[in-house]
């Protein structure tokens, strides 16, 4: 089939594109938002062409873990901040947490959140709703809103309404409703046992000590025990230990999880004594064993995804006396690449990052028409050199906190443009037009397609 006389809205050329079947040099047509054509488009035309040659092309990347602060903490990050940041990094898509202020936890919070877009977001936005104690008998129904991602639990490290700490609250959550739920899982009954640790050590590098991996253990293996006795699929977010790791191998049946580029890179003590408090973030970074057990997970193909846990904090926050500073740190301008670094090292292959961060996103939540270069697909690409070497610097960052815990960091490989529909929205660090972010769709809750 000849191209000569095909009209596209936007024409990639010669990149390296990074498929479900491999690396193959070739171009992307798009059409409406869609990837329309993917081959040698060298007789046709378009409205816009972006000349790839020398890059690699990649499905968006999706960041399945952000705190994007609005409403209520706009001062640390707003829907218009955060996403810019993404697409700066190359991200394409991202889920927001339900914590803000006030919570995502009915309908109308959500509605707020989605209506929120128009306009100021620079990528795609999904949104979790908060599972409380007041809102399980309409979690079923929330979770089939437009917009939402799924449901999250808070068993440890929360306030107010949306921590979950008691198996009986847990198990009424698990009962409503069908979609996968993502869990944040410390136990809570161990962090207040624990915390005169941090209080009397007045350091963070005490931080793993208080929030040790038994009590990740002990909350991780009561959700998987009630995922199991109600037949709920459940996300683990941000492992961060070993012996996690062995029981979610048993548990591929019920249970995905996902590790956070922090945990890859940082190592713990060393970490707290360079950042102190701007290394504190919950679980927490830990040490070589447990950061070598994570890689092994990424390795052996056990890990299902990365995601950032993107939690900013104003500085002035994060000075605070620990333990009475705040815990998280921002992460999703960063992801791309620090994860990039890691491939140039050799630490992984960028076909597993692919998987890690665009495939393996979109298959746990059910994004539909992410994830894969593949015609059909929304034309969303992250282009990347994968021989560039930058530094990444906390001046750069565009969320409000304006800090990275990478500040310094040299890196081989970076993300130089963002397309999210079919739009150059960033080019060489400078972010372009208008914005297109739209509300996330999710395959089990589009409406089935009418019988012809």
């Amino acid at each position: 089939m000849t191209s000569a006389g095909l009209r596209f809205d936007l024409i990639v050329r010669g990149g390296t594109l990074v498929t479900p079947g491999g690396r193959i040099r070739a171009d992307v047509g798009a059409r409406a938002g869609r990837i329309a054509v993917i081959g040698d488009l060298g007789g046709a035309t378009a409205a816009h062409t972006f000349d790839a040659t020398g890059l690699h092309v990649l499905p968006g990347v999706i960041d399945a873990q952000v705190h994007f602060r609005e409403p209520g903490a706009t001062h640390k990050e707003d829907l218009a901040t955060g996403t810019a940041g993404a697409v700066l990094g190359g991200v394409t898509a991202v889920l927001e947490m339900p914590n803000t202020d006030p919570p995502t936890t009915t309908a109308a919070a959500l509605a707020d959140k989605v209506a929120r877009l128009k306009g100021r977001a620079r990528c795609d936005v999904g949104f979790f709703v908060g599972a409380t104690a007041d809102n399980v008998a309409e979690l079923a129904e929330l979770e089939t809103l437009p917009g939402c991602a799924g449901i999250k639990v808070f068993m440890g490290s929360s306030t107010g309404s949306l921590l979950i700490a008691d198996d009986e609250t847990l198990a009424d959550v698990f009962a409503s409703g069908h979609r996968r739920v993502a869990l944040h899982a410390e136990d809570e009954d161990r962090l207040r046992e624990r915390r005169p640790i941090a209080e009397a050590a007045g350091h963070p590098r005490a931080h793993p000590e208080w929030r040790d991996a038994e009590t990740a253990q002990r909350a991780t293996w009561r959700a998987l025990a009630l995922a199991r006795r109600f037949g709920r699929r459940v996300h683990i977010l941000h492992v961060t230990s070993a012996e996690e790791l062995d029981v979610l191998d048993e548990c591929k049946d019920v249970a995905t999880f996902e590790i956070l580029p922090q945990h890859l890179t940082l190592v713990a003590p060393e970490c707290y004594e360079r950042l102190g408090t701007r290394a504190q973030m919950n679980p927490p970074i830990r040490d070589r064993r447990h950061h070598d057990a994570l890689w092994d997970a990424v390795g052996s193909g056990l890990c299902d995804m990365l995601a950032t846990d993107h939690a900013p904090h104003t500085l002035e926050e994060k000075a605070r006396p620990y333990p009475h500073s705040p815990s998280g740190m921002p992460g999703v301008q960063t992801m791309v690449p620090v994860m990039l670094d890691h491939v140039a090292a050799g630490r992984l292959t960028l076909e597993r990052l692919v998987d890690l961060v665009c495939a393996g996103p979109a298959r746990v939540w059910g994004l539909a028409g992410k994830g894969r270069l593949a015609v059909g697909f929304d034309c969303d690409l992250t282009l990347v050199d994968l021989s560039a070497r930058r530094t990444i610097r906390s001046a750069d960052m565009a969320t409000r906190s304006g800090w990275t815990p990478f500040d310094g960091m040299e890196v081989t490989g970076w993300p130089v443009a963002t397309v999210v529909h079919g739009h150059v929205v960033m080019r060489d660090g400078q972010l372009v037009g208008d914005p297109h972010g739209r509300p996330l769709s999710f395959i089990e809750t589009m409406a089935p397609t009418s019988p012809a």
